[in-house]
């Protein structure tokens, strides 16, 4: 029926009055739109602010962890420079030891080599002074600390050998 009324040519209640050519009602409902624009603007720069500050503490906090892992690294590559280093001054110590137990060794050949050539040096001394008893205990001596076996078979030019002189001595004295 409305239909019908509209069609009709009957006047409904006077529609709404249309803004003015010069816009004076529609100047509040752009200014409102304008306010809320620029709310919504000051609202979105205070958020980017905010978030901006925020990344620059993450970041600030991230590079502080960022040079204490690089200082981390650091001392982790100076420990292993120095147990390298370590290392090798370990091995280095055992080839010196190794090599102080050779001169050690060494050494302690030569002294039983020189305590035997000293031996038979007295023993030669004794033997010339015609002391027999002495010579018989020396030889004996020399005997028990195995002291023959440590003289030298090597002669020189008509030399007699250290080996040679003992064995000399020895069956002079037992002979007599």
């Amino acid at each position: 029926m409305k239909l019908e009324k509209r069609s009709a040519g009957a006047e409904d209640a006077a529609p709404a009055a249309e803004t003015s050519p010069n816009g004076h009602k529609n100047k509040p409902v752009i200014i409102y739109i304008m306010v809320l624009f620029i709310v919504a603007f000051l609202l979105m720069a205070l958020s980017f602010l905010m978030h901006q500050r925020s990344n620059e503490e993450v970041i600030g906090t991230l590079q502080s962890s960022v040079s204490t892992l690089q200082e981390l690294q650091e001392s982790q590559d100076k420990n292993v420079q120095l147990q390298s280093q370590l290392d090798d001054a370990n091995k280095q110590m055992e080839e010196l030891q190794s090599q102080l137990d050779e001169l050690n060794t060494a050494k302690s050949e030569g002294d039983e080599k020189t305590a035997a050539l000293l031996a038979l040096y007295t023993l030669q001394q004794q033997y010339t002074a015609g002391d027999r008893d002495a010579c018989k205990q020396t030889i004996q001596d020399m005997e028990d600390a195995g002291q023959p076996a440590l003289l030298s078979k090597d002669s020189t030019d008509k030399v007699v050998s250290p080996a040679q002189r003992y064995q000399q001595l020895k069956e002079a004295v037992m002979s007599s």
